[in-house]
């Protein structure tokens, strides 16, 4: 197995946690938090895609999808914004409202197509380029990747978790 091919399969779990996660849910049920000033199933969702976004049109040197496609006002927030939730307030996690499940699976399948179609083309030597030196030690394309996933997977994983606590 290739490097890539273990990025691939390790991504491609993630399309089925985040729709578990959401299916079916009202919009004041991704908006509900568990405790005064936690995450909300919706707000977990739209971050862990916001961030998968975010850094593949890094690496990319492209748009994001989230931008190019108008994706912000469907969340509640204004035509434009390029927010990622990261470092958001309880407040600002409040202003996150999906309008519906569906747009939480949308935009996120629209950002993993993308991600696996990037994925699909890179080489072992790809993914050992330096694509960020302001860190010690420098990170990797292939490190940037992992710690994407490794983000995505625990966010899905919090968010299936208030799912549960749901019902």
């Amino acid at each position: 197995m290739r490097s890539n091919e273990v990025l691939i399969d390790a991504f491609g779990r993630l399309p089925e946690l985040v729709e578990a996660a959401v299916d079916g849910l009202s919009p004041e049920q991704l908006r509900w938090a568990p405790a005064e000033g936690a995450n909300s199933i919706g707000w977990l969702v739209w971050h862990l895609t916001r961030v998968q976004d975010s850094h593949v049109a890094e690496l990319l040197d492209g748009e994001q999808i989230y931008s190019r496609d108008g994706w912000a006002s469907r969340f509640g927030l204004k035509p434009g914004s390029r927010d990622t939730g990261y470092g958001h307030t309880p407040a600002q996690v409040k202003e996150i409202a999906p309008e519906s499940a569906r747009v939480l699976v949308d935009y996120y399948a629209a950002v993993h197509e993308r991600t696996i179609a990037f994925v699909e083309g890179l080489t072992d030597d790809d993914l050992d380029r330096v694509v960020d030196d302001n860190w010690d030690p420098p990170v990797t394309l292939g490190v940037r990747l992992i710690s994407v996933y490794d983000d995505d997977a625990q966010h899905a994983g919090q968010a299936a978790y208030i799912r549960g606590l749901l019902s």
